[in-house]
């Protein structure tokens, strides 16, 4: 029992660290939305020897880099959440399937995706989340004091 509170710990650091590799990742696609801004607003940046670029293409370039900046951010949100979640033994489904979704983040989501499935399937670890889940009072995992102050 201890042992699978010491695995589920290093996970969770290990969650913290992948999601802040991710948001670093996901600050690669402004490459599109700096190519768009000037595509818009200097007309003639990629004009070669033939016709200068649409405004339309330019603004295609802004709005795919800025869905997957988002995208990136959602994204390394949602394994920073896995990784508290697994910190505090709370919301099994949504730990197990981040560690799925994490597993197309190659390498790191891979090996940590793969290591979170297997130490979750434990029966030991398991039953860990669901005494937590029983004993956590809603809105525990975000700090929140819904209804505290009367």
């Amino acid at each position: 029992m201890n042992e699978d509170l010491q695995y589920l710990k290093l996970l969770s650091i290990f969650h913290y660290v992948v999601g802040g590799l991710a948001v670093l990742f996901s600050f690669i696609p402004i490459i599109y939305v700096v190519i768009g801004m000037l595509a818009v607003c200097i007309p003639g940046t990629f004009e070669g020897e033939g016709e200068a670029m649409p405004a339309f293409i330019g603004w295609i370039f802004i709005i795919i880099g800025a869905v997957l900046i988002v995208l990136g951010w959602a994204f390394s949100a949602c394994i920073i959440i896995a990784g508290r979640s697994l910190a505090k033994q709370v919301h099994y489904m949504f730990c197990i399937v981040m560690a799925a979704i994490e597993c197309i983040f190659m390498p790191f989501g891979t090996v940590l995706g793969v290591f979170t499935i297997v130490v979750l399937t434990r029966p030991s670890v398991k039953e860990m989340f669901e005494l937590n889940a029983m004993s956590t009072p809603p809105g525990a995992l975000s700090g929140g004091s819904a209804g505290a102050s009367l």
